[in-house]
């Protein structure tokens, strides 16, 4: 059995159909059934065998057809082996009419396939059978090759993509047909089923059973609405707690935001209280290391002169030294005298000190209690005699005092050493008096006194009595 695809000529429809129906209906069934099958599976979509060189060389010539591109009218073709079998080996004497009725007979179903453009070949007058044979087998491998897009005779690969490609739809019409049965099965089942219906009884339970689940439901139903009528409740209450504690949070917040900034306010003031209190400090610390009685009372010497704040104390040949100054120097002396001894919180106990400047004397406290005068004067006349020696006795009285104050920082402090000691008019190996006296010696004693006052100073400003 020899298969090919013949498509129909467009130009004659009817003539198509007849074909079509002659050719089926020469079939068996199974022959029938796989040209239908293979006839819609090519409608549908007919997959494009891959051709050898030689076959796709040939398709453009056949008519201008696609490549790849099959026709939806073709259609199948089954020829029967008995047809080639049933060539007669006797050669046709005329193209037209045949010598044989039997061979016209045989010869009915090709000529069915065969278009009014189909081309005649005229047999030899004498063929041998062989001969004749080939022809007709040629005569039919050009039909279908005219007909198709196979040329024809096929190739063993050709034929084996062929027998591919039928045996793929074939497989695909297998599972169809499985679907089918099985979804036929199923709906056999679910009648079945429907069939043999459940009895009175089982329906009645049922149902009761359905009415329990019922009220169950509604049951379940009222204590959820009442859940939700709760539900509702608390949000509406924890919806009113939310705005209280809204606004008592804007209140918060608000007394929190006065309170950062008293707080912005109080540090910025305790930044410049302490930045003050750290000026203050330093101010302090300069001042304790600052020795206002070392500024206030300047001890110091000016050749053979002890001087206090420059005003030189003394008097010797050759160096004129006025009695202001001298007695400018005896105040800021008697003036450092009663600090130092305010300082110390000592009282003297037969003297009081009066410091007044150029005119500062010494007061008795005891006996008399007569006043006398810490300077002098150069004046000439009778009554200088007088004031000298009240001056002496000023002078003693000075010395005196000193003499006691130093006794009070020995007390408390024995470490501390002085260089010259007092005794009654005499401090170190020289008077203090100035009548009957040398200059010199008097201006030496009034340095040693200054020298005395300094150490005094010194051992006060230091701290060192406590």
């Amino acid at each position: 059995m020899i298969t090919a695809t013949l498509p129909s000529s467009q130009t004659h429809p009817q003539r198509q159909t007849s074909e079509v129906a002659s050719i089926s209906s020469s079939f068996s069934s199974p022959a029938r059934y796989a040209w239908q099958k293979s006839r819609n599976a090519s409608i549908s979509s007919k997959p494009t065998p891959m051709l050898s060189s030689r076959a796709q060389g040939k398709q453009p010539q056949r008519g201008g057809a696609v490549p790849n591109s099959i026709l939806p009218n073709e259609s199948f073709v089954v020829l029967q082996d008995s047809v080639l079998r049933d060539i007669p080996p006797t050669p046709i004497s005329s193209p037209t009419q045949p010598k044989k009725g039997s061979l016209k007979t045989r010869r009915t179903p090709l000529k069915s396939l065969d278009s009014p453009t189909t081309p005649q070949f005229e047999p030899d007058h004498d063929p041998s059978p062989l001969s004749h044979h080939i022809r007709s087998t040629a005569r039919l491998f050009n039909i279908l090759s005219s007909r198709t897009d196979i040329d024809h005779p096929l190739c063993s690969e050709c034929t084996q993509i062929l027998l591919h490609n039928l045996q793929r739809q074939l497989d695909e019409t297998k599972r169809e047909r499985d679907g089918y049965i099985a979804f036929e099965k199923e709906v056999r089942k679910e009648r079945e089923k429907e069939g043999q219906g459940p009895s009175k009884a089982e329906v009645d339970k049922k149902i009761e059973k359905l009415k329990q689940d019922e009220r169950s439901a509604i049951e379940q139903l009222r204590d959820a609405e009442r859940e939700r009528q709760q539900l509702e409740e608390e949000l509406r209450q924890l919806e009113l707690d939310e705005k209280a504690l809204e606004v008592e949070e804007a209140q918060f917040w608000k007394a929190h935001n006065d309170h950062i900034l008293v707080e912005e306010q109080q540090t910025a003031q305790l930044a410049s209280l302490r930045a003050a209190y750290a000026a203050d400090t330093n101010t302090l610390e300069k001042l304790e290391r600052t020795n206002v009685y070392n500024d206030a009372f300047c001890i110091g010497h000016d050749g053979v002169f002890g001087t206090i704040n420059g005003l030189r104390l003394g008097r010797v040949p050759g160096v004129p030294v006025e009695w202001a100054e001298i007695n400018a120097a005896w105040g800021q002396t008697l003036l450092l005298l009663y600090t130092i001894a305010r300082k110390l919180d000592h009282t003297f106990e037969h003297y009081r000190l009066v410091p007044m400047g150029s005119f500062s004397r010494i007061e008795k406290t005891t006996g008399d209690k007569a006043p006398y005068e810490l300077y002098g004067s150069g004046d000439l006349h009778f009554g200088r005699l007088l004031h000298n020696r009240r001056f002496d006795i000023a002078m003693v009285a000075f010395l005196d005092c000193l003499k006691h104050l130093i006794d009070h920082i020995k007390s408390q402090d024995p470490n501390i050493d002085f260089p010259h000691q007092i005794s009654k008019d005499r401090i170190g190996d020289v008077s203090i008096k100035l009548q009957f006296n040398q200059e010199e010696v008097w201006t030496r004693s009034l340095r040693h006194v200054l020298l005395a006052l300094k150490i005094c100073l010194k051992w006060v400003t230091n701290g060192a009595n406590g």
